[in-house]
């Protein structure tokens, strides 16, 4: 067991981890804390290793100091190694007391009571492991603090494990202190300081006699005596704890034996030390498969290094220092005592292990000799080939082959295998004579072939050795290292290379067939390596020309490709004749007439050779397959045809597979294959006999209980598979496809695979690792395509059938239905975990781990891939039926009954290493027992040390740090569980695993430390932390826990900026998961008040001063709690500090580079493009990349499917291009991940301003320092995004954060704007303004000069241009960009508009020329300035913004329009208006009216579409009535007829009829969809506005517009008659007839059917005569319903009853109605006016008579109907009551004007029901939630708003008061001074009046239609006297007219 146990406890759950984790801050500081607490006898020894490791292996330069105070504390623990505290009676005595007495803990104060229970354990444990009471006290105390970390285990069992793994840290650490020391054979690159401090403490514990305590410690310690002790006193607990139990005891035996064998390797042993080596080696023994075990095998390795001279050859600096302190050469009684004493017949128990000393030693005297002045050693250098003999008379090389090289842990270390090759290599060139001798032994020969064959067959390090056995003609390619860590480029001595290889070429030619086999068995170990492989062929096709012509009918020399290859085709054309027909006989083999066992051993040598080659070298495998007379696929194919056994077949089938790897050999080896019919896949007509590998399998393998066959075939369809795959495979003979193979391979071999008998076990595993090898790789290149789920027919002997899916396909419908397989894949999986559950080795092991990996893998892939494939299923309407695979894991276990599928997956987090086994592990059992388990597997796998460093996946590692990565990936997999848990409903498994509570609601848990609550385990990430603190179940728990235990995210934003010049991607993606977190945090604690925790983030990240420390607790700010952010900002800059919020933005990198285009001189760059497009896809975090294993398929298909020797040839080419493209492509979504991981830091950080700006307290900070901060910020952001280098990219995100930054400058800069005096002084603005900083607050002050104080002019200068740069920058696209950029622009345009005040109607006591004459104010200024910055820049801008106006996405047309609407107000120069008219963009906006007119028809329907084309359409005329509102404007939209575009429109004579009862009759009506009614007011209110603006605008084309006004009010006469009808009395048909009648009093006027554009014939003059006197009359009769009735008002607002918008409406429907009444007014005004030539001919419009307005006086009950009917002139009544009501009325609003006024200058005395009255009248809902200050601003705004108003029907109702008195004036001057009635005159008069009257009707003109002679003919003399009378009765009208006409003058 690695260091995966015993971790110290990490008691804050988030915090430790992310420091260890992220800022690699020393554990030490941690562990020097946490030990004071722990037991002697583990936390110190955790603590040494943990130095040493953080010193030597992770590097870290300030953990030096700290090994160097830990080795001077911890030297006697060194130097008594092992040793235990000794027990004690005092102890004893104490410990027995602790129950009622106590006793003392070390790093405790005061003593602590001890249950009975944990006394008696103590001493058992003393008693077991020979310690002190108070230690085992302590070691027990430490288990019980530990069990969190052991589920299921108590602590007596844990103080086991923590004694043994103290032991094992001790150990580790001694190891790893003699490894960093200066030595000959490698160094760790340490720095000097460390390397002579480990050096110096080494040597001092050397002198102490280390290596006799050592081989002590490994005798003593014996597994099975330890065992024996802990089961006699129950120590051992499940399976599990007894496997690490055992772990960990192997682990100190084999680090102890370790510390002396690198001690070798660095430093030679002295005298004694050897020879107390020498004599624990003679007592050694082998384990029962005849191997040393790994302790021994290190000892062993460790004496052989002490005799090593041969790095004396490599010639270093150092090489005469490492001479003189080599005791071989320094000492004589070394060399005398070591060599009697190996000379000594007294045998070893293990000769071969004293012939293996001896041949070192032997060898170690011939390299002594070697070298010069060494003749004083030449009595002993003599004897070393004597030595030699004794060496290899005691079979030496069989000893090294069984015993050392097969031992299991001898390829794992990397310096055995050296130290061998070494051995036998010397022994080879040094001894050459010796060897010759040797070689009349065929058994000695024999021996060293086949010791050579297993030294060199494996090669895990690729260090490729067997290199120095071949000496080629040609210089090697490249150099090779040899035999140092030192770095150093080393070869071999040439002599020594040609030896070796003379001796290989020796050995071949002069060849016994004794040792043939061993020979070839010999070359193929010499030929592992790619070099080696060449070099190999090389000789055996050297060898079959040399000796062509000397051997006949052989092909050469025995050991040559053409012997090898003519004899395989001999023995084929023999054995084809003796081909049983498979029709007449069963088939099985008959005795072979041309092959003998012997011959068969060869072949099976051979084949293996080849096998190596093929394998190893491509050149090789296409120079054999291309040989025109060898053939050796044709052949070997032929030969499985015929009868040989199974274990040949298998090895012939190995052969091919090797040929498979190439494509080119693939693609035809699968119609090799087909043609055949090694598995048949066709039956011929009459064939009654199966043939093929099938029957192999059934009759023959099943039989004989082995596979080799079997297995041989799944290896090589599985490499044909991953070479080449013909999808046309069997086309002619068959349905083409790969089906039969995969029938073949699931229903014969996988189903079937656990019912079959194995006499070895292991096979069942490795039969069933190949078949699902096969299915993986089949399912990983399957891509869903529609083409599969539709039957292709082919053609086939005439008749059509259905092809064959592909092999994915059926694969996909098997694992997506209760299938067999899907059955046998879980029931693996269940077997799987049971038997590594048992923590047992058996046989088979790592090939059951690996068939368990690819089950997992297929049903990864599956689910991967089910969602397309069933979309492409249903769209296809195929009869298949599938479910989903996650349904089918939750179903019912047939073998257990339960369902536990998932569960079983979930085990293998506790049961292997293998990474990617956590993909879907989404629920746990509710069993106790398996929870615990899961929950350690879990912890487990998190908490491992191996993981903690970041590693780059593309090295090549050694063993220990793959296991490392493997630790790292499998926390990536956990992490991603967890996220992917959290983002489901609760419960969860994420949930279940971090300790929320499941079975009350998740938000009442209550989170604990670890050790406190079980169920929560140490882990850290930022994105798992954000999402527990955004899910609102989560959210309280988790942030109390954060906040008040860690004060986590205070300690983590001080560290922000993160360094992120590594790992650039992952480091700005924990930032981005932090500041989001923090946003929260700052929402959450200013919702919930808590202003110190929001205080203290904010001063963190804003403050521009040196930020002070606060405490642990989050206390420190308290004492300052008036401070705000105002502290902020000082004026002594040489102390300030850049705020960390620019900071933040400061680190991430704008720039992004670029990959270099592709440069492509095979594939076509375009067409690879577009491969790279299809292959892109969206990964788990939503960023689109390209899948490079995809299109590494893609690519390498299509060079496969390439033909020809010239495609061959160029195939390397071919390959390195694909490498160039997979570079690009990789680097390309390097560049996109790098890109959104830029995009979601800025992202975040526009969040968390965002959250500072507005969530908040605005008190924290005041409004000058905002406006500060705002502008830095602004600044900043434009000054990265408009770099050159800037990515566009990033521009979106930027734009709205420029966008929420200028909203937030806009409001502060209007809050700043807006301070309430006292009270207001006479002749200034309610509200002083404070712009520029001269604001002076004296009251007595004439004028107040203004100005920006905070921010200044200048600043917001720069932030203008730099808006516009951007709007700029973005060019031609981006206009989603552009829309944020237009929305910022218009709130900083607001900046310069004049704030609303409210209308005191001071300002009317000014003369004109007071007005004209008064000096610029600062908004006027800063409009200025601001236009001429915006002209500046030109067409430029125009063109953009006029373009986006026009054309794009609606949102972005809305804004554009606004925004010229903004500019075009301010502009006085109207440029912007020449720019839009002569470029034609103004025609194309009122164009565009027409085409917008069925768009809004669509959205009159009661269910209508979006309603984006109705806000464009509100834009568009809202921009066209700013036009309309100068007089060029009006005259430029006459000029583009808008209005005859409106008149176009069919849309305004939609008009739906009122809904009283909803959308009609909807139950549940839309909320957000206003009913049609509303849509059409929205739709015709513009249109009517527009016209309104344009007549009063267009002054000297007055009757041009007033025409084409008529004209439109004409062609939509129905909808302008039915309004002017509508009895409604709702806001919106008020506002509708408001609007319309202001239209109709400019535009129906005499003399305008003289401007319409049209033939005006009679008849036309007629009907439009008709029209005008149909909206006369509706117009004067609309007295009779808005005369002013209090009832009639009463009624109107009895339906506007709504408690939150009652006021508001009341407000609304006043306004409306008096606008009516000035409008009808106005136009009875005109009419007279325009009418009558002069004051003589009076026009009349009302009849004399006043009795009206006695009746309006009292009751009435027809309220609705009208007065008078429309064909009679109304009476002077109705006139004499809206005057009477109209006085009443201004006199009420003066009122209530004043009292508004009162009350705004006093809001702070206003009662609080009075104020929250106000506030709701703004904001109906949630008065009661907010600051007195916010409503304190909502009750000013309503007063503001409601004296405004107020204002405005002051103003209607004194042109309603003038325009009655003139009206009754005109008509009571005609009628009592110049109007004579009909009955009082007679005939003569009667004529001459009557001829008068003509005269009159003709000076009106003929376009009147209103029948004035028939009201004035009805005019008697009584009438007239009636009015005398009542004219004498109304003093007191008059009077009350002369003094509201003197008020109106004051």
């Amino acid at each position: 067991m690695k260091n995966s146990f015993f971790l110290f406890p990490i008691s804050n759950v988030f915090f430790w981890f992310y420091f260890l984790l992220f800022f690699k801050i020393p554990i030490f500081i941690y562990f020097y804390i946490f030990f004071l607490l722990a037991a002697s006898l583990w936390g110190p020894y955790k603590d040494i290793w943990q130095t040493v490791m953080n010193a030597i292996w992770k590097r870290q330069p300030e953990a030096i100091h700290r090994l160097d105070q830990v080795l001077k504390k911890h030297r006697s623990d060194f130097i008594s190694l092992f040793r235990n505290p000794p027990k004690n009676v005092q102890q004893h005595e104490k410990v027995q007391k602790a129950s009622t007495e106590g006793v003392a803990i070390q790093g405790q104060q005061g003593t602590r009571l001890l249950p009975e229970q944990l006394i008696r354990e103590a001493f058992i444990l003393s008693d077991l492991f020979d310690i002190g009471e108070l230690a085992a006290v302590e070691l027990l105390l430490a288990g019980e603090h530990q069990q969190p970390h052991f589920p299921g285990l108590t602590r007596g069992l844990v103080a086991v494990l923590l004694y043994w793994d103290g032991k094992r840290c001790i150990a580790n650490s001694l190891r790893t202190l003699i490894q960093s020391r200066q030595g000959k054979t490698w160094t760790l690159e340490l720095s000097q300081e460390l390397v002579s401090m480990t050096t110096r403490f080494t040597d001092d514990l050397m002198e102490q006699g280390l290596t006799q305590k050592i081989l002590t410690l490994v005798s003593q310690i014996d597994l099975n005596n330890e065992f024996d002790k802990l089961q006699r006193e129950r120590g051992l607990g499940s399976e599990k704890h007894r496997k690490e139990v055992s772990d960990l005891i192997k682990e100190c035996r084999q680090s102890l034996a370790e510390s002396l064998f690198v001690w070798t390797c660095q430093s030679p042993l002295s005298k004694d030390d050897t020879l107390i080596l020498i004599s624990y080696l003679e007592k050694v023994t082998v384990e029962a498969d005849g191997s040393l075990d790994s302790v021994n095998l290190s000892l062993l390795m460790a004496l052989l290094y002490c005799f090593d001279v041969s790095f004396l050859e490599q010639g270093t600096e150092d090489r005469e220092d490492l001479m003189h302190r080599l005791p071989l050469l320094a000492e004589r009684q070394y060399i005398a005592t070591i060599h009697t004493r190996l000379q000594e017949s007294q045998p070893w128990k293990l000769p071969g292990l004293q012939a293996t000393v001896r041949l070192a030693w032997a060898l170690a005297l011939r390299g002594i000799s070697q070298l010069s002045d060494v003749t004083a050693l030449a009595e002993f250098t003599e004897a070393d080939e004597a030595m030699a003999e004794l060496a290899v008379a005691d079979n030496v090389f069989l000893f090294l082959t069984e015993s050392v090289v097969g031992s299991e842990n001898f390829y794992q270390e990397e310096f055995y295998i050296r130290k061998i090759h070494n051995l036998v290599t010397d022994f080879l060139a040094l001894m050459p004579m010796k060897v010759s001798f040797f070689s009349a032994n065929i058994s000695i020969f024999r021996e060293i072939e086949m010791f050579i064959a297993e030294l060199y067959r494996k090669d895990p390090f690729n260090l490729e050795l067997a290199l120095e056995y071949w000496c080629p003609s040609e210089p090697l390619q490249t150099s090779t290292i040899m035999g140092s860590y030192l770095g150093v480029a080393h070869q071999r001595p040439p002599q020594r290379q040609v030896v070796l290889s003379k001796f290989v070429r020796q050995m071949g030619d002069l060849l016994p067939s004794t040792i043939y086999i061993p020979y070839l068995k010999m070359l193929r170990g010499l030929a592992s390596g790619p070099q080696c492989a060449h070099y190999c062929f090389s000789l055996l096709k050297v060898n079959g020309s040399s000796h062509a012509e000397n051997i006949q009918g052989a092909g050469g020399s025995p050991v040559s490709w053409e012997h090898f290859f003519h004899s395989l085709m001999l023995y084929h054309e023999h054995l084809r004749k003796d081909l049983p027909s498979a029709d007449s006989v069963q088939y099985r083999h008959l005795p072979l007439r041309g092959i003998t066992q012997k011959e068969q051993d060869g072949l099976i040598a051979f084949l293996q050779l080849t096998t190596v080659i093929v394998n190893w070298s491509e050149n090789a495998r296409l120079a054999l397959c291309e040989h025109p007379q060898w053939t050796p696929v044709v052949v070997i194919l032929g030969l499985l045809q015929c009868s040989i056994p199974p274990v040949l077949k298998a090895e012939l089938l190995e052969t091919l597979t090797a040929f498979g790897k190439s494509p080119e050999i693939a693609a035809s080896l699968w119609q090799s294959l087909e043609y055949t019919q090694i598995l048949q896949t066709v039956r011929t007509p009459g064939q009654r006999q199966a043939i093929g590998i099938e029957v192999e399998l059934n009759e023959i393998e099943s039989r004989c209980e082995e596979y080799p066959l079997t297995r041989a075939f799944c290896r090589l369809i599985s490499t044909l598979v991953e070479s080449s795959f013909p999808s046309n495979l069997g086309a002619g003979l068959r349905p083409p496809g790969f089906d039969p193979y995969l029938q073949f391979l699931r229903d014969s071999v996988f189903l079937r695979f656990r019912t079959r008998a194995y006499r070895r076990a292991a096979e069942k595993w490795e039969v069933a690792e190949v078949v699902l090898e096969v299915f993986y790789k089949l399912l990983r290149d399957y891509e869903p395509q529609l083409e599969d789920f539709v039957d292709q027919y082919v053609e086939l002997q005439g008749d059509e059938i259905i092809a064959y899916k592909p092999p994915g396909f059926n694969l996909m419908y098997h694992l997506l239905n209760e299938s067999p397989m899907l059955e046998l894949s879980l029931s693996l999986l269940e077997e799987g975990v049971k038997q590594l559950d048992t923590y047992a080795p058996f046989p088979g092991k790592k090939h059951l781990e690996k068939a368990v990996e690819y089950c997992l893998a297929l049903l990864n892939l599956t689910l991967q891939k089910e969602n397309l494939f069933m979309d492409l299923l249903r769209e296809s309407h195929l009869s298949l039926i599938v479910t989903p695979l996650e349904q089918l894991l939750q179903g019912i276990n047939p073998r257990t009954k339960k369902a536990d599928h998932v569960v079983n997956i979930a085990r293998y987090v506790q049961s292997t290493e293998k990474g990617g086994v956590f993909d879907f592990c989404h629920d746990f059992t509710h069993k106790p027992s398996t929870s615990q388990k899961l929950m350690a597997g879990f912890v487990e796998c998190l908490d491992n040390e191996d993981a903690e460093e970041l590693i780059n996946p593309d090295e090549e590692l050694e063993p220990e740090k793959k296991r490392a990565r493997i630790h790292h990936e499998t926390r990536i997999h956990i992490l991603n569980l967890l996220i992917t848990s959290l983002e489901c409903s609760p419960p969860s498994l994420a949930l279940y695993l971090l300790g929320y509570e499941l079975k009350k609601p998740v938000s009442t848990t209550n989170l604990q430390d670890p050790g406190m609550n079980r169920n929560i385990f140490t882990v850290f990430n930022c994105q798992v932390i954000y999402q527990l603190c955004a899910c609102s179940d989560t959210s309280g728990p988790t942030m109390r826990y954060l906040r008040t235990s860690q004060d986590f995210l205070f300690t983590q934003l001080q560290y922000l900026p993160f360094s992120i010049r590594e790992h650039e991607i992952s480091t700005l993606n924990q930032m981005s998961w932090l500041m989001k977190t923090a946003a929260i945090e700052m929402r959450v604690t200013s919702l919930n008040r808590q202003r110190s925790h929001t205080q203290r983030l904010l001063h963190l990240l804003l403050d521009d001063m040196p930020v002070k420390p606060y405490l642990a607790d989050g206390e420190g700010g308290m004492e300052d709690e008036s401070r705000s952010v105002s502290g902020f900002l000082h004026f002594d800059t040489a102390s300030k500090v850049r705020r960390k919020i620019l900071s933040i933005l400061d680190s991430i990198d704008f720039s992004q580079d670029i990959p270099e285009p592709l440069q492509l001189d095979f594939f076509d760059r375009v067409q690879i493009e577009q491969v790279i497009a299809n292959c892109e896809h969206k990964n788990a975090r939503g960023q689109v990349v390209c899948n490079v294993k995809h299109l590494h398929r893609v690519l390498v298909a299509e060079v496969n499917a390439l033909q020809g020797m010239a495609a061959i040839g160029q195939r390397p080419l071919l390959m390195e291009e694909i490498n160039t493209i997979l570079q690009y492509v990789v680097e390309r979504n390097k560049l996109l991940q790098c890109l959104h991981a830029k995009k979601h830091a800025l992202e975040s950080w526009r969040q968390l301003v965002e959250i500072i700006l507005t969530a908040c307290p605005q008190d924290l900070i005041q409004a000058e320092d905002r406006q500060l901060i705002i502008r830095d910020l602004l600044q900043d952001v434009h000054d990265k995004i408009l770099d050159d280098d800037a990515a566009q990219e990033l521009m979106p995100v930027v734009a709205g954060a420029v966008f929420t930054l200028t909203a937030h400058l806009s409001q502060s800069v209007k809050t700043e704007q807006k301070q309430p005096l006292a009270v207001p002084m006479t002749g200034q603005s309610q509200y002083v303004l404070m712009l520029d900083g001269s604001f002076t607050s004296s009251p007595g002050s004439e004028s107040i000069s203004m100005g920006f104080a905070s921010i200044g002019d200048s600043s917001l200068h720069i932030i203008l241009k730099k808006l516009l740069d951007f709007i700029l920058k973005t060019g031609g696209g981006f206009q989603r960009v552009r829309t944020h950029l237009y929305g910022s622009l218009l709130y900083y345009l607001q900046i310069a508009q004049r704030p609303d005040e409210p209308d005191t109607l001071e300002a009317a006591k000014k003369t004109m020329w007071e007005r004209l004459t008064a000096p610029e104010d600062v908004f006027s200024k800063l409009q200025r300035e601001n236009m001429a910055i915006i002209e500046s820049y030109g067409a430029a801008l125009m063109e953009v913004v006029c373009r986006d106006a026009c054309d794009g996405h609606e949102i972005g047309r809305m804004l554009a329009l606004a925004l010229l609407d903004r500019i075009v107000s301010v502009d006085k120069q109207q440029q912007w208006l020449l720019y839009l008219s002569n470029s034609g963009y103004l025609k194309v906006l009122v164009d565009s009216l027409v085409d917008d007119d069925l768009t809004l028809q669509s959205l009159l329907m009661p269910q209508p579409p979006l309603l984006k084309a109705l806000y464009t359409y509100e834009s568009k005329m809202a921009f066209l009535t700013r036009v309309a509102k100068s007089q060029q404007g009006a005259l430029e939209l006459l000029r583009s007829g808008v209005i005859v575009r409106l008149a176009q429109c069919q849309v305004y004579d939609m008009r739906p009829e009122t809904d009283h009862q909803g959308m009609y009759g909807m139950r549940d009506p839309p909320v957000f969809i206003p009913a049609p009614v509303e849509r059409y007011r929205q739709i015709l209110l513009p249109a009517l506005q527009l016209c309104q603006v344009i007549l009063t605008s267009s002054m000297a084309q007055h009757l041009q517009a007033a025409g084409q006004v008529l004209q439109f009010l004409i062609s939509h006469s129905d909808t302008i008659q039915a309004i002017l009808r509508c009895q409604d009395v709702s806001v919106g048909s008020l506002q509708e007839l408001a609007s319309l009648t202001g239209i109709i009093s400019k535009a129906a006027l005499p003399g305008v059917l003289n401007e319409l554009d049209v033939d005006v014939n009679e008849g036309t003059q007629m009907e439009l005569q008709g029209h005008i006197g149909r909206f006369q009359r509706q117009c004067l009769g609309l007295l009779s319903r808005f005369g002013g009735s209090d009832r009639l008002r009463q009624f109107k607002l009895q339906d506007d009853n709504a408690e939150g918008d009652r006021v508001n409406r009341r407000d609304e429907i006043e306004l409306a109605m008096q606008q009516i009444c000035a409008n009808v007014m106005e136009y009875c005004e005109s009419l007279m006016l325009q009418s009558a030539p002069s004051f003589e001919h009076t026009v009349c419009l009302f009849t004399p008579s006043l009795s009206e307005s006695t009746n309006r006086d009292g009751p009435r009950q027809d309220t609705q109907a009208p007065v008078v009917p429309y064909w009679r002139l109304p009476g002077l009544g109705i006139i004499i009551y809206l005057l009477k009501q109209s006085t009443n009325d201004f006199f009420s609003y003066y009122d209530s004007h004043r009292q508004s006024v009162n009350k705004l200058q006093n809001v702070e005395q206003l009662p609080p029901d009075e104020i929250k009255e106000l506030c709701q009248s703004v904001m109906p809902a949630g008065v009661d939630k907010i600051s007195t200050a916010q409503k304190y601003v909502l009750a000013r705004r309503r007063l503001v708003k409601l004296i405004n108003n107020r204002a405005k029907l002051l103003s209607l109702c004194s042109y309603i008061i003038e325009t009655c008195l003139f009206i009754l004036w005109r008509h009571l001057e005609h009628y009592l001074l110049n109007y004579t009635p009909t009955d009082s005159q007679d005939s003569l008069l009667s004529s001459r009046i009557s001829f008068k009257r003509g005269r009159l009707q003709d000076s009106f003109g003929s376009e009147s239609s209103l029948d004035f002679s028939s009201g004035l003919n009805r005019v008697s003399q009584h009438d007239i006297d009636q009015v005398r009378c009542d004219s004498a009765e109304g003093d007191s009208l008059r009077l009350r007219s002369y003094s509201l006409s003197g008020r109106l003058v004051l």
